[in-house]
């Protein structure tokens, strides 16, 4: 359901139904949307973490390029079918972000 019209997917007004109905449809959807998002962000975060712990076991080292591998190796299976160049970017991408996220992760605390 789009919020920011006042028509649902099927073409009636939103706005002519009581409050009551319109507060149940809206709940629906999202719940049903925060659904399917929790599932790709699982998904993600499961492809993620198994690659780290193989490259990590494989590297035997526990340290920042796990991270990076893991990073572009989980992006560019995520962009694989949009072709090569959406798999580098994928790739790149996703490797900075595990980068920079590890990184500030094994900064010393300062008190």
């Amino acid at each position: 359901m789009a919020y920011d019209t006042p028509l649902s997917p099927q073409g009636q007004q939103i706005t002519a139904l009581p409050v009551r109905e319109q507060l149940r449809r809206g709940l629906k959807d999202m719940g049903s949307k925060s659904y399917s998002s929790a599932k790709n962000f699982a998904m993600i975060g499961a492809l993620y973490s198994g690659t780290e712990c193989c490259v990590e076991g494989y590297r035997a080292k526990s340290d920042l390029y796990n991270s990076v591998s893991a990073g572009c190796i989980t992006g560019a299976i995520l962009a694989y079918k949009a072709g090569p160049q959406a798999a580098a970017l994928g790739c790149g991408g996703f490797a900075a972000f595990s980068a920079a996220i590890d990184a500030y992760m094994r900064m010393p605390e300062s008190d």
